[in-house]
């Protein structure tokens, strides 16, 4: 796409997940100049830092991939973690990106940001509706801010500034710490430690019975390009493949791929988190944007990647029996 031809973008979090996939689809073109900095160099959450930089650097672009991100048990048990890290790097960011003059800016929200109990498909209008899932409060509190942060600064200095929210983003990159990590990443490397360790049964946290929707990052980085090329107001725009599972199916998908034949126990004293989250797509279509990669497909390179850089297991020589 020719939208960005010329542009200096800077990628906030280019090592994550969605930065990283950003950084792979744009470095190799010639009509592009991207910036990254490490933490080491820039910490986020100082603000002078942050507006040195981009005074310095001088992006037309700014991506805001930068943040504190984990799965249920994580987000329980690092609350102010959560919400004051999002908090501060947000901030810093779109309020540094106004003062450096970028003509663009890119925020990314989450699907956590709408009520816990949510009409689907969920729309934006619905956002601010109803309650919060609580483990997942602080972190989606944070991310309203910087929505509301964006919004202001489009609708008083007319800052092209604009806000995505992507269903859960997998893919190549992602953090498969069964602690720290979202759902499909900890259920590979859950179902892989298992395997090779022979172990007859994985015990999974809640029902199974919650659905969700799941989007492979190089997707996400299409329907970037695409809003970096709309005059997109204010509005926050749900990027989502449309098409939702429940845990249950997910980790059955999971153990397929990964070849893991033992028993899948559910423990139900553990959360759940919100019943459904299915977002309304239908923006975001009409500009063009659809997603292309089957779950299963990005299953099989998600955990392909994991295989040549994820932790290594030990085997044991110890028959499971299938069930």
């Amino acid at each position: 796409m020719g939208t960005l031809s010329g542009q200096t973008v800077y990628i906030a979090g280019h090592t994550g997940l969605i930065g990283a996939a950003l950084t792979r689809r744009w470095v190799g073109r010639k009509d592009l100049r991207i910036v990254t900095a490490t933490r080491r160099k820039l910490d986020l959450t100082n603000a002078p830092a942050v507006e040195a930089w981009l005074s310095r650097t001088r992006p037309d672009v700014v991506v805001v991939a930068a943040g504190r991100v984990g799965g249920i048990l994580a987000n329980s048990q690092y609350p102010a973690e959560f919400i004051y890290n999002n908090l501060m790097i947000h901030t810093n960011l779109i309020h540094g990106a106004w003062k450096a003059g970028v003509s663009r800016l890119l925020n990314f929200g989450s699907s956590c940001m709408y009520p816990k109990e949510c009409l689907q498909p969920m729309s934006p209008q619905l956002l601010m509706t109803g309650k919060l899932e609580p483990t997942s409060e602080p972190y989606a509190l944070a991310k309203w801010a910087a929505l509301s942060l964006c919004a202001s600064y489009h609708r008083q200095y007319g800052s092209r500034f604009i806000t995505a929210i992507p269903c859960t983003v997998y893919g190549p990159g992602d953090n498969f710490d069964p602690e720290d990590g979202h759902v499909l990443s900890a259920l590979l490397r859950k179902f892989h430690e298992a395997r090779e360790g022979g172990e007859c049964e994985v015990t999974l946290w809640g029902s199974g019975n919650a659905r969700r929707e799941f989007l492979y990052t190089d997707d996400l980085t299409e329907a970037c390009e695409v809003l970096l090329g709309t005059e997109a107001g204010p509005e926050p725009v749900n990027v989502g493949s449309s098409e939702s599972r429940t845990i249950r199916e997910l980790a059955a998908l999971a153990a397929e791929v990964v070849g893991y034949g033992g028993t899948i126990r559910w423990d139900t004293s553990r959360p759940d988190g919100a019943p459904e989250k299915l977002l309304d797509s239908r923006v975001i279509r009409a500009l063009g944007w659809s997603p292309r990669t089957s779950l299963r497909e990005g299953l099989e390179r998600t955990y392909q990647w994991f295989l040549g850089h994820g932790v290594e297991a030990t085997r044991k020589e110890r028959a499971c029996a299938s069930s």
